[in-house]
């Protein structure tokens, strides 16, 4: 099916980045794998050829482009290409970490960090789940307490993305220990602050170029300026930027389940048993069949939320369908792949193996499939409800 989404300066656009990705990443990647983070010169590579501060203004260096159809296509054509350890570092810093500072960075915020971010030379993070505390963001331990016109920091994090190559991070803390929802603020901390400690890069079951980290703060004195947009209103900054996150993984769950199935048709075109090919038996047809159905209906679906984005109107229970569902299906896609690949497709060697599992954190990740549910049931319950 032909898709209707893009334009012509979309397709430049993608030409681009599938010579990036060739020049600048698949040489590389192995080494990052096995060196278990990507080299911060993938930030100013990519900074350099205008794919980091897409939606930032120009006056700090970015592309002052609100069209997250050109974040689509850097993920896209990344997970197409099999370096997602890549794509996770690139994605977090202009899918998740970008929003909140164009959306809640005073102008002397964004004058100090936008202009090194847009450029690769300012690497971000975030920084929500806790060893305790996962998909409850409300439940929070981590505390701010004032001090002057300083915030005293202590707890911890973990599972942080960009861990170990992080500048700045913003951290989600607690400034009001009475209040639940009401007592969260986001703060900024830069990687020189006394008292900030990275621990282990963690060893994971895929991704293994994309480093991931603890972070500790022990008395991080974080100076007022650096919080991002007023105190106590951080879990509501959360809840209204995580819609583009979870899309931000759905359509790289989409993209990653096409490149699966793409490896395995040419495997099975290759593969000869029994005499011929084995795209040849009915039974390996029938399986690319319902898999390709699959994908084309999480394309068409990821498409729409997109130009819903685009235009302001994408629903948190919208984005909660498409991420729990694409993500489900990327799995239940690479896993038949696998299947139809054999024996090769359990070794490492073959793209197939990795994907497999590269893709098991996606329906964990940026909200668990259960918590998915739950937020699209409990909206439809409560909508219903209102409407009697």
């Amino acid at each position: 099916m032909i898709r209707g989404t893009f334009d012509s300066e979309h397709k430049i656009f993608r030409s681009s980045v599938k010579q990036f990705i060739a020049r600048e990443v698949t040489p590389y990647y192995e080494s990052w794998e096995h060196d278990g983070i990507v080299s911060r010169q993938l930030f100013v590579s990519a900074g350099n050829m205008g794919f980091l501060g897409i939606g930032a203004p120009e006056e700090f260096g970015g592309g002052g482009i609100n069209d997250f159809r050109y974040n689509m296509i850097l993920g896209e054509e990344m997970q197409w290409a099999f370096v997602p350890s890549a794509a996770l570092s690139l994605t977090l810093q202009n899918d998740i970490c970008m929003p909140y500072l164009v959306s809640l960075a005073t102008k002397q915020q964004k004058q100090r960090w936008l202009p090194g971010i847009c450029a690769g030379t300012t690497i971000t993070a975030i920084a929500m789940t806790e060893p305790g505390i996962g998909s409850d963001l409300a439940g929070i331990q981590t505390s701010a307490v004032r001090d002057g016109d300083d915030y005293i920091l202590n707890g911890s994090k973990t599972f942080i993305t960009n861990g170990i190559n992080a500048d700045i991070v913003i951290v989600a803390v607690r400034t009001d220990p009475l209040e639940r929802h009401k007592g969260l603020s986001l703060l900024v901390v830069e990687r020189d602050m006394e008292g900030f400690e990275r621990g282990r890069n963690l060893d994971k079951l895929g991704l293994h170029g994309q480093d991931t980290a603890e972070l500790f703060f022990h008395d991080v004195r974080v100076p007022s300026r650096n919080r991002l947009g007023e105190e106590g209103r951080g879990f509501f900054y959360l809840t209204n930027n995580l819609p583009q996150e979870r899309l931000s993984i759905a359509a790289s769950g989409v993209a990653a389940a096409e490149a699966a199935l793409q490896a395995t048709l040419n495997y099975t075109s290759e593969r000869v048993a029994f005499g011929k090919a084995i795209s040849d038996f009915q039974h390996v047809r029938f399986e690319i069949a319902e898999m390709a159905t699959e994908i084309q209906i999480g394309r068409v679906f990821i498409d729409r939320c997109v130009e819903l984005l685009n235009h302001g109107t994408l629903l948190a229970e919208q984005a909660a369908m498409a991420k729990w569902w694409t993500t489900e299906m990327q799995k239940r896609v690479i896993d038949r792949c696998l299947q139809l690949h054999g024996g090769y497709g359990y070794m490492m060697e073959y793209p197939i193996a990795r994907a497999f599992a590269d893709g098991r954190i996606t329906t964990i990740y940026g909200g668990t499939t259960e918590i998915m549910k739950e937020i699209i049931g409990r909206s439809l319950i409560a909508s219903n409800a209102q409407s009697h």
